[in-house]
């Protein structure tokens, strides 16, 4: 016999005597909560500040910093999907205390009120977890990752493109210059152009001005040369200009993007055998203890090497102190760092480009002549050559890095290499082997490297892979952040900093 199938009854339409309250639906250990509580605890004085008397009230600053904090954490990133939330989500209800800002009031509060004030906030927030012991902030370990900016990435402006354009039209000019010369006789005086560099669109149209008045008595100007003299007038002036509007705007910078100019096109790691395309992106640079996010800074430049400086000084300003460590991988290894950090009393567990080669003791050595095989007589400044004659010091030089280093470069030059055996072997250049050696940078190089095998630089190695690496795949793989929603630098480090911050009470939470 088939037993009687009995149903919970539903009753939608029942009262209650007492309405249920919020506050009994969520959980004790819910991350909500723990939000909450941050948040009531740092001081936002700096951000009510910001809002002018008169008129109609506002939504209060720490309700709308609750909602999109907590939005951050629960991979919640547009504002009209956090306005949703806070009208089906019991957590946002609870948050906003039953209040229903709409995503106009969400955004400008994230891209306008926040843009002078959520680095304080952040701060604060890591300060508190300084007060729980979460973290120290004596060590960090720093890395970097590429995050694509919300531009179109078939409209950009490269500079190369620039320089080639420029160089064309500089070529033509001096041609068109010649040709007339040639065809009009004309006689040098002050006003004849010497350089035809397309720098001043101004100059440019002089200049083609008075070619053409130059070849107007003459009876058969040649029409490709015509031609080309009439399209230079019409369009060269202005590209010009146009150049230099984009130069303004590429800086130091080789690339970006029309649609947010701030973001350069770099070269992004899409799948797991590192084939991608270039987009436009931001770097950014991150630094963590115990997986916690103590600090965060966006540059709009590809290479690694030339972010640790400012990002150290970032910690400095908002923490009022140097961390003891720093670690990082060999993407951050340069000479120019390496002194940074030494000047600034931190020890540096940072690796150089060949470390991990260095460490690898089967592989054969491909190159065992090179310059810093050879032995090095500190008394006498010379280098001995592998047939034990001596290379003598010849002088030095400044050399300047693209960061603007100046790097000292010692020259040394062997006495005679026509009859020795290992000519063509040792070095490949004609005539005497030349070596050049920055000497400041072999020592701070040693220096890295003693720490790196040290027993400390051996266990910071190993904890540096378990370090910030999972924050980012987090980031971009749980949390699902893999573009930004926000154009612009400072817009785009607000979100950075909202991601820094549900992070860290996500964790805190856990």
């Amino acid at each position: 016999m088939q037993k009687r199938v009995v149903f919970k009854p539903i009753h939608q339409q029942q009262l209650s005597l007492l309405p249920p309250s919020l506050e009994e639906l969520i959980s004790p250990t819910h991350p909500v909560r723990v939000v909450n509580d941050v948040i009531n605890r740092i001081d936002i004085g700096v951000l009510e500040r910001d809002y002018k008397g008169g008129g109609a009230s506002s939504y209060h600053p720490r309700m709308l910093l609750k909602v999109l904090v907590f939005g951050y954490l629960s991979n919640i990133y547009s504002s009209r999907k956090i306005e949703a939330a806070i009208k089906e989500n019991i957590h946002f209800m609870w948050l906003a205390g039953m209040s229903r800002p709409d995503h106009h009031t969400i955004n400008r509060f994230r891209g306008v009120r926040l843009q002078h004030t959520l680095k304080d906030i952040f701060t604060q927030v890591v300060e508190l977890l300084v007060e729980s012991g979460h973290v120290s902030l004596q060590e960090v370990y720093v890395d970097g990752t590429k995050i694509e900016a919300n531009a179109n990435r078939y409209t950009f402006v490269w500079g190369n493109a620039i320089k080639t354009n420029r160089a064309k039209m500089q070529t033509q000019l001096k041609e068109l210059w010649d040709y007339a010369e040639r065809v009009a006789h004309i006689e040098k005086d002050d006003t004849t152009p010497t350089d035809f560099e397309p720098t001043d669109p101004e100059k440019v149209r002089a200049t083609i001005e008075k070619i053409n008045q130059a070849l107007q008595p003459v009876a058969n100007v040649d029409k490709k040369v015509k031609a080309k003299l009439n399209y230079a007038e019409r369009h060269w002036p202005a590209a010009i200009e146009k150049y230099q509007a984009h130069e303004a705007i590429l800086g130091d910078r080789n690339s970006y993007s029309k649609t947010d100019p701030d973001a350069t096109f770099m070269r992004m790691k899409e799948d797991h055998m590192k084939n991608g395309q270039l987009k436009a992106a931001y770097n950014v640079q991150i630094s963590t203890e115990n997986q916690f996010i103590t600090n965060y800074t966006l540059h709009q430049n590809p290479t690694d090497t030339k972010t640790l400086i400012p990002h150290v000084e970032e910690f400095k300003s908002r923490f009022e102190t140097s961390p003891k460590v720093v670690v990082a991988d060999a993407g951050y290894g340069s000479e120019q760092n390496y002194q940074y950090l030494e000047q600034e009393h931190v020890t540096a567990y940072v690796k150089y480009n060949l470390f991990d080669k260095e460490q690898r003791s089967k592989r054969i050595d491909k190159k065992p002549f090179a310059a810093d095989k050879l032995y090095y007589n500190q008394s006498k400044n010379e280098y001995i050559c592998p047939m034990g004659q001596g290379i003598k010091h010849i002088g030095q030089y400044k050399q300047e890095t693209e960061a603007g280093y100046q790097r000292i470069i010692d020259r040394y030059q062997a006495t005679d290499c026509s009859r020795c055996p290992l000519n063509g072997v040792c070095h490949k250049s004609k005539g005497n082997r030349i070596i050049e050696v920055s000497h400041r940078g072999n020592a701070l190089k040693k220096q890295a490297n003693e720490n790196l095998k040290s027993e400390q630089g051996i266990y910071y190695r190993k904890k540096r892979c378990i370090e910030p690496e999972p924050v980012f795949a987090n980031i971009k793989h749980n949390k699902n952040f893999k573009r930004f929603m926000l154009r612009g630098l400072q817009k785009v480090s607000i979100e950075t900093g909202l991601l820094a911050i549900a992070h860290n009470l996500k964790k805190k939470s856990a």
